[in-house]
This record gives C-alpha cells, sequence and structure tokens, in this order.
C-alpha cells in the first residue's frame, strides 16, 4: 500500500522528516507507535522494517517500546515451553 502525507514544512522539520530519509523515519515513527499501541506485533515490525529479528530487537529497544513483561508472562511462557519440551 502507498501512503502519501502532506505536512506543513515546520512540522516536516520538528519531526526531522525534510531529509533524504525521511520515508524511512516515518515508517520507523508508524511502526514505534504500532507496536506501543499493542496495534503491530513485533514480527509485523520487523515485516514493516525489512528487518532481521535481533535488528527489530535492537531498534525497539534503542526507541524504548520493549513491552513490559509481568512475572505472570513468564510463568505462562515457562510452561507452555515446559509442556512443548515434554513431547
Amino acid at each position: 500500500m502507498l501512503l502519501s502525507l502532506e505536512l506543513p514544512d515546520p512540522i516536516a522539520r520538528s519531526l526531522r522528516l525534510d531529509g533524504p530519509r525521511s520515508n524511512q523515519l516515518a515508517l520507523e515513527m508508524l511502526a514505534l507507535e504500532g507496536y506501543r499501541e499493542g496495534n503491530l506485533s513485533r514480527g509485523q515490525v520487523s515485516e514493516m522494517l525489512d528487518m532481521e529479528f535481533n535488528e527489530t530487537e535492537k531498534f525497539l529497544k534503542d526507541h524504548g517500546a520493549m513491552l513490559g513483561l509481568t512475572l505472570e508472562d513468564y510463568d505462562r511462557s515457562r510452561t507452555a515451553l515446559t509442556q512443548f519440551l515434554a513431547r
């Protein structure tokens, strides 16, 4: 899908979208916000930004967008992994 936006020049400059990487930076902003809001998965962010798993993890960490997992989340993952490995 092609998405085109028109921004006033001062706003584009404030968002640093007035340079040669403006399309990539806008895509990164969209991916980060989508991930933070829970509308995009990590895999979808990888796909959007054409990144490998480790690159995406670093990108999300560098931008403070890692999801905070609770102790219950870790327990569920541990239980599921234990059950899977017991097969």
